[in-house]
């Protein structure tokens, strides 16, 4: 999707932090099955949501130092920034109603 940002350790607050829009920032990795079916429901909200809500995926593989610094200990974990700070966090496959219910 092209409206989805991947995230890396570089640019990772930047994004986050400078975000007038909320942020739901998904943590995955290739190997998790759960991940490949929130998947869709993520670019479902990308595509419909685009102008309300920033959308970020994040590899773990490629964000150890935020990992750490948010405490994210199993994927999938959706997190849900406002102003820069988190907001809400979701941990597992959860469906498009309650992510929604975050971020709008």
């Amino acid at each position: 999707m092209d409206n989805i940002i991947e995230l890396t350790d570089d640019n990772f607050q930047q994004e986050i932090e400078k975000s007038d829009t909320p942020v739901l920032v998904d943590f995955w990795a290739d190997w998790c099955a759960p991940c490949k079916m929130l998947s869709p429901i993520i670019d479902q909200i990308s595509e419909e949501y685009k102008d309300q809500v920033k959308i970020c995926k994040a590899n773990i593989d490629m964000v150890a130092d935020n990992i750490s610094r948010y405490k994210v200990q199993s994927v999938p974990t959706i997190l849900i920034f406002k102003d820069g700070k988190e907001k809400e966090r979701h941990v597992g496959v959860v469906g498009k109603d309650i992510i929604l219910d975050s971020i709008t």
